[in-house]
């Protein structure tokens, strides 16, 4: 297990985080009000998964520059935490836009036409 000396960060480590960790935040918080106040599913459902993405790719920055400069090696374990989002949220995008052009074409709704095979 690698020891980690508490101390103060340098500035630029510690304006570096600080500035990514509000961005990170940020855009989770923009993504969230674009899921409350877009009026439509198919409005609703980017907002939170771009948000979600960009969020954690800023967060995760923060945190690789403050372990890294705080345990004096390259930090790169929160990076599989971004792959983990990068491949599950479009992925779990697709599925709820599916069923819910799905539940939409059922009903008689105004949504693209479905695909025509042969």
């Amino acid at each position: 297990m690698t020891d980690f000396i508490v101390g103060p960060l340098p500035l630029w480590a510690e304006i570096v985080t600080a500035v990514f960790a509000v961005l990170g935040a940020a855009f989770a918080a923009i993504g969230s009000f674009g899921l409350v106040r877009l009026p439509t599913f198919f409005r609703r459902i980017h907002a939170p998964t771009l948000g979600a993405t960009v969020g954690v790719w800023c967060m995760t920055i923060a945190t690789i520059v403050y372990f890294s400069v705080q345990g004096f090696s390259l930090f790169l374990h929160a990076v599989l935490i971004v792959l983990f989002i990068a491949l599950t949220a479009p992925i779990t995008t697709i599925f709820l836009m599916r069923a819910a052009l799905f539940r939409e074409r059922q009903k008689g709704g105004d949504v693209p036409p479905a695909a025509k095979s042969g």
